[in-house]
């Protein structure tokens, strides 16, 4: 499963982000996600907050397979699985360190959104192209 994945961010979990049964909270989960997210298009795509390029999360699946607890090292593995018209479809695995057991399998939905109307608008050409240039060159 992991050799899916060309793109990978690691974290540790802090104590704020347990809850009373000493795991990970739920909703820490999409926020993993998102910072590995900012590491893809920054680092892979050469993309940063002054990138012509925004997006929005439109739609998140998320399942739970196994805890994570205090002081874990998490890998967030990231993969673009579709780019479409306005809507691009990402894949991510979460394990603990030297694991490939999941922790939590996702699927995010994300739109390319006009920075000044925040309307839905293509997906730039140059978008599309690195991250087919990268996706692909791991194939």
């Amino acid at each position: 499963m992991i050799e899916e994945f060309r793109f990978s961010h690691r974290l540790k979990v802090r104590y704020s982000e347990i809850d009373g049964q000493k795991i990970v909270f739920n909703a820490h989960y999409l926020t993993y996600i998102d910072v590995a997210v900012s590491e893809y298009f920054e680092k892979v795509l050469h993309l940063n907050s002054d990138s012509e390029f925004d997006f929005v999360l439109a739609k998140s699946t998320l399942e739970y397979k196994n805890p994570a607890y205090l002081n874990d090292w998490l890998t967030i593995w990231c993969r673009m699985e579709h780019v479409g018209n306005k809507s691009m479809t990402m894949k991510f695995l979460i394990t603990k360190e030297e694991q490939i057991e999941p922790i939590l399998l996702a699927e995010i939905i994300y739109v390319s959104v006009d920075h000044n109307t925040k309307k839905s608008t293509p997906v730039p050409h140059f978008v599309r192209e690195q991250i087919e240039n990268f996706e692909c060159e791991y194939q």
